[in-house]
């Protein structure tokens, strides 16, 4: 258990070596692991009569009703639909296609065929998620990808995977045949140091793919009813050897926002077409707007932007994220720029908080799509960055960025709110250093490179932040929602699913240098579906909440209440330390109430480090190991573990008729089965 992970300034997680003697069982890296099944059809060959199956990352909407963000579309996953291709999975192991999928299960399909989905409401704009392979030398390739409606209409989609399709070691690479890129470094794969191993070891091309999947959005020219049916095929030729379907959402887009009193950017000489960079034109659209006090306007069409546009005291309106994009190519600078960056690109960008940040930024109802491809840390190629005080984001949508958004503080007072970030290299948002009384809400988060939301208070505390409401799915690395110190945090009512690797749901770390936890922090009221996953290093099942002490203690005043935890692939809670300063931290105090476990492949509660935490009214049911798995500060003492646990009543439920914190685990028997057999839970239902 000794490994860390450091991280650069501009964000995501740099691991370093771990150190070598731990014992490591590899994982299979099999691209398409997990049964699959085809939905037969009809003798007759009419296919099968479906109806629209309505889920929520993945399970019945019921199951997780008033946690997430409010969005306005309807999802449906491929593998409830009707289909004459395979099911994929279900399957959790990293570095395959299942584990990355929402629900963990997807539609493979080969050129002619199909799967069709069934509206459940008007519609006349469709997502589509899905993966294709990638070029043999890396790169990705294009492919088409046929869309009917009733049979009819059709229209046809261009999927890539040149944004897809990551490879080896942290901060990877997007050639499928590159060597390790840390062979100095300890690996599961072969359990050893390569570089220090004789004969060396022969690892296997290409080592650990991920990042798999990408997303596109169609608007299908009208709007259909519910029952109307919409069917995805490959058409014969595509050079794609397979296309996986993950997923469909279906939306009503309503008439684009107009302003008429604006800084148009037209009049500025912006183009539309997306021809000609409007760079400059955004520039003099802002500058005039300021002087004149109005709204800088961006009308519907697509926006070449090729830079970051640096905004202050400005309020920028598109109108709508559908219909409106800003659009730009990531350039390689002649030189790199005093922070460290090698490129730039489409990016909206407060003023440094050296040089005193932005104040009242409102930016709302746009998209931004960059072209980052790579992981840089240095690079700033966000989609919002630098420090916006007293602002607020609303209605972007914003892909193919390296962080969706990404603050550099000190600063205060930022809403960020209905928006959508989906397929980023790293983070999806990330509050660093000194943001302080700001609030995440309704945003919804999908296929990110690193943390889905994170607060980091590297040097300088966050203090007085919230994350509410939000939904964060599928996050290919660490956590989907991370707080990383700070003062008087909330993060209530989100749901977070699917966490593929090195991370899980609900994070509080101690780590990455970030400033002691203090005052308050309170996770109340989410709902995690099928976390706890398997970490690499360490070689153990992380909990679908943990808390994690490595740089220093973990003593403030920590609240878990309402959580729920479904179907968890491991622990639903953990608590942890590295083994390398086991006896100098620990976790304290910690209050678990009103919270219920449905469903963990091994224990309800892990406790892997010295300190406390008590339990009141902590239902489980479902739970496939020893209700708590106490290894203390593995030193093993007469006097028992070095973690207590107090019962202060009303914990219920567990593994048969055994109670999942039965009187004789406490206050600290110790349990420690350092890697138990995982029992799959069944799927979760109603309480």
């Amino acid at each position: 258990m000794s490994w860390r992970f450091t991280r650069g300034r501009r964000g995501g997680a740099r691991q370093r070596g771990a150190v070598a003697g731990v014992l490591v069982v590899a994982l299979g890296v099999g691209l398409l692991s997990g049964s699959g099944t085809a939905v037969a059809s009809p003798s007759d060959g009419r296919a099968p009569v479906k109806g629209p199956v309505v889920t929520r990352a993945g399970v019945d909407p019921a199951l997780v009703a008033g946690r997430g963000a409010r969005v306005g579309f309807v999802e449906q996953e491929a593998e409830g639909a009707v289909t004459d291709g395979v099911v994929i999975g279900p399957g959790r192991a990293a570095y395959t296609l299942p584990s990355e999928a929402s629900g963990r299960s997807a539609v493979k399909l080969t050129p002619e065929q199909y799967v069709e989905f069934t509206l459940p409401r008007a519609a006349n704009a469709i997502t589509v998620r899905y993966s294709i392979p990638d070029a043999p030398g890396g790169g990705g390739i294009t492919a088409p990808l046929d869309v009917t409606v009733n049979g009819k209409d059709r229209r046809t989609m261009t999927l890539t995977s040149q944004y897809a399709w990551l490879y080896n070691q942290y901060p990877f690479s997007n050639d499928p045949g590159a060597d390790l890129l840390h062979p100095d470094w300890w690996i599961t794969e072969c359990a050893c140091v390569p570089a220090a191993t004789t004969p060396a070891p022969v690892i296997a091309k290409p080592f650990r793919p991920s990042h798999f999947y990408d997303e596109q959005r169609l608007r299908l020219g009208r709007t259909y009813r519910a029952g109307d049916t919409v069917r995805l095929t490959v058409p014969a030729g595509s050079r794609a050897d397979w296309t996986v379907v993950d997923l469909l959402d279906s939306e009503v887009v309503g008439a684009p926002h107009v302003r008429i009193v604006a800084a148009n950017v037209l009049l500025f000489g912006a183009d539309p077409t997306g021809r000609r960079d409007s760079a400059d034109a955004f520039d003099r659209a802002i500058a005039y707007a300021k002087r004149k006090k109005l709204t800088v306007y961006l009308p519907p069409g697509t926006y070449q932007v090729n830079r970051h546009i640096l905004v202050d005291d400005v309020t920028i309106e598109g109108a709508g994220n559908w219909h409106t994009v800003v659009k730009g190519r990531q350039v390689t600078l002649d030189e790199p720029a005093p922070d460290g960056s090698v490129h730039t690109g489409v990016g909206f960008y407060g003023k440094d908080a050296a040089d005193g940040g932005s104040r009242n930024v409102h930016l709302s109802g746009f998209a931004i799509e960059g072209d980052v491809r790579e992981r840089i840390d240095t690079d700033q190629v966000n989609g919002v960055g630098g420090a916006m005080s007293h602002s607020t984001i609303t209605g972007l949508h914003i892909r193919h960025t390296k962080v969706g958004l990404w603050f550099d503080g000190p600063m205060s007072n930022v809403r960020i709110s209905g928006n959508i970030v989906v397929d980023q290299i790293a983070d999806a948002l990330n509050f660093h250093t000194g943001v302080t009384d700001s609030v995440v809400s309704d945003t919804f988060v999908r296929n990110t490179g690193d943390d889905g939301l994170a607060m980091w208070s590297e040097k300088t505390a966050n203090a007085r932040n919230t994350f509410t409401r939000n939904t964060v799915q599928s996050p290919v690395l660490a956590n989907g929602i991370a707080i990383y110190g700070g003062t008087d945090t909330t993060v209530s009512g989100n749901l977070v699913a699917d966490p593929v690797r090195e991370g899980s749901a609900l994070h509080a770390g101690s780590r990455f240098g970030a400033e002691p936890f203090t005052g308050a922090l309170r996770f109340t009221g989410n709902t995690t579906l099928r976390a706890g996953t398997y970490e690499l290093n360490w070689n153990i099942g992380l909990g679908a909440i943990w808390l994690y002490a490595l740089d220093k203690d973990i003593d403030a005043d920590v609240r878990v209440t309402g959580d729920h935890y479904l179907d968890s692939t491991y622990n639903a809670i953990m608590l942890v330390s590295d083994y390398a300063v086991k006896d100098l931290y620990a976790i304290d105090g910690v209050r678990f109430k009103d919270v219920r476990i449905d469903g963990t492949g091994t224990s309800a509660v892990s406790a892997r480090v010295k300190g406390s935490a008590s339990f009141e009214n902590v239902d489980a049911r479902n739970v496939g190991a020893v209700g708590v798995n106490n290894c203390g500060s593995f030193n093993f003492t007469p006097a028992g573990s070095e973690f207590a646990l107090t019962d202060l009543g009303g914990n219920d439920g567990g593994r048969g008729t055994e109670s999942w914190l039965a009187p004789w685990l406490l206050p600290n028997t110790i349990t420690c089965d350092d890697r138990p057999p995982v029992v799959a839970p069944p799927a979760p239902a109603p309480w």
